[in-house]
């Protein structure tokens, strides 16, 4: 199957957090292989940190405050945010690759933040215009293969599977993860098959 690997990082985890970076990159879990030709990144403009600040948990004030700022004096408002990924998903390039049919999302513990967020922020008839009802998360997964034995206890994490796998650290930046993501998943079906 072909998958759109993505990832997105916010202001927080609170439910009013704010999407500041978005990373996509398609893949093919049959060919082993990722389409960065086709990836894409995108800074998504909030408040200043200065404006955040007081509400921002203690984490993102010490790992994000250099993307917020970022975010904020480069990134794109919502609505050009919708425009560029509709441009994307309508281009030519894209239709062909998933074969004119809706996109299957890929990520890392999407039903937490991410599908809410954009949910929230893109629209549910947008997110069903472009997006499959059904989509494949790498924690659900890994959590599957640890209860079939396949992996060890606590490859749901994805720092810990990253060092299992021998990739280094979680980035936390959109573009890197995705893609880091799409890797990981490619990882493990060639562990599966030797």
């Amino acid at each position: 199957m072909r998958y759109l690997s993505f990832d997105l990082e916010a202001t927080g985890l609170e439910e009013d957090a704010k999407i500041i970076e978005f990373g996509m990159v398609p893949f093919d879990a049959e060919t082993k292989t990722i389409n960065t030709k086709l990836k894409k990144h995108f800074y998504v403009q909030c408040p200043s940190y200065e404006k955040l600040e007081p509400n921002l948990n203690e984490w993102v004030k010490k790992h994000n405050k250099e993307l917020i700022q970022k975010a904020h004096n480069e990134g794109i408002d919502l609505e050009n945010f919708k425009e560029q990924l509709e441009k994307y998903f309508e281009s030519n390039e894209v239709k062909e690759y998933f074969g004119n049919k809706p996109v299957v999302l890929f990520g890392k513990s999407m039903s937490a933040i991410d599908l809410p967020f954009m949910t929230r922020d893109l629209g549910w008839e947008w997110m069903n215009k472009y997006f499959h009802h059904r989509n494949l998360d790498l924690s659900c997964f890994t959590m599957g293969m640890i209860d079939m034995g396949k992996l060890a206890s606590g490859m749901d994490s994805g720092s810990n599977l990253m060092t299992y796998l021998e990739m280094g650290d979680v980035c936390h930046t959109a573009l890197e993860d995705a893609i880091n993501t799409a890797k990981m998943y490619l990882k493990i079906l060639e562990l599966q098959e030797s």
